[in-house]
């Protein structure tokens, strides 16, 4: 996917329910909740393979 420097998210489960994400190399942190906005993602790095990376989150 290139070198994620970071990503941090609001995305839906398979349950109808969201996921809340935040990455930064060497540490993750993931949690359900409400989304009092839904569907955002952004990630931040270098050399990224956005087409590979919209297909992961599934927004390709």
């Amino acid at each position: 996917y290139g070198f994620v420097l970071r990503a941090k998210g609001i995305v839906q489960d398979k349950t109808e329910g969201w996921i809340h994400f935040d990455y930064t190399p060497g540490e993750i942190n993931v949690r359900k909740g409400p989304a009092a906005a839904t569907g955002m993602l952004c990630v931040i790095g270098a050399q990224m393979k956005e087409a590979e990376v919209k297909e992961l989150f599934g927004v390709a």
